[in-house]
């Protein structure tokens, strides 16, 4: 059989090859962007499959503007808010992200962008696969793959979350400091060696523990000294 007409190819139609491909890349955290570069290469990649799928690369459109930024919510995600709009004003026949995760893991906005999709008649594609939410079984599978994803920064979180009470029962945990103290190198919290921080940060006590004077126009105005 051709693949072209019973594959993933098949769900594409002229109507959505008329409409312009989105290539949303994002990763949680800077350091994340800044190490797993191998990630971001795999994003970027994704460009090739809208090719083949048959869109011009001038009409594939990348939005990275939210590289190190947390999926869990859309509030502070200009990219994003720019794909949900541009895939609702209908400009949009493909959505494309490497996986679930870096759209969205929050269930509200995975299902608002399902939602769009379906009425606009937008594609998603991501490693795995292509799905056309307005299919019952591609939309079912998609529904799943954001509950997982959703699911899976609980449990991130929770790890995280534990490992932390662990080393602070510990007396392990290195939490950052106010300015003017450090750890030293028994992980013990000492004062900034720098002697003008420690100058500074005397004063200032200083100046918290001297009783408060009222000011000289009050003290001119009740006719005392």
């Amino acid at each position: 059989m051709n693949d072209q007409l019973f594959g993933p190819a098949a769900k594409v139609t002229a109507a959505h090859l008329a409409k312009d491909a989105y290539l949303y890349i994002r990763q949680s955290s800077l350091k994340q962007v800044l190490n797993n570069t191998e990630s971001t290469v795999r994003q970027y990649g994704l460009k090739e499959r809208a090719i083949t799928l048959g869109w011009p690369a001038d009409r594939i459109h990348v939005i990275d503007t939210d590289q190190g930024q947390s999926g869990a919510t859309a509030a502070d995600r200009e990219g994003f808010q720019r794909l949900v709009t541009e895939v609702g004003m209908g400009h949009a026949g493909i959505v494309l992200g490497l996986e679930v995760s870096r759209l969205a893991r929050n269930n509200t906005d995975w299902h608002r962008l399902l939602e769009i999709c379906a009425m606009s008649g937008t594609l998603i594609l991501d490693e795995d696969g292509l799905y056309d939410p307005c299919d019952f079984n591609d939309r079912l599978l998609l529904g799943l793959k954001g509950t997982m994803s959703e699911a899976e920064l609980h449990l991130l979180k929770a790890r995280l979350r534990g490992g932390q009470l662990s080393k602070a029962r510990r007396g392990e945990l290195i939490q950052p400091l106010p300015i003017g103290l450090v750890y030293d190198g028994a992980s013990k919290v000492v004062l900034d060696p720098d002697s003008a921080i420690q100058q500074a940060i005397r004063t200032v006590f200083t100046l918290f523990d001297t009783p408060a004077r009222p000011p000289a126009w009050s003290r001119s105005s009740t006719g005392k000294g």
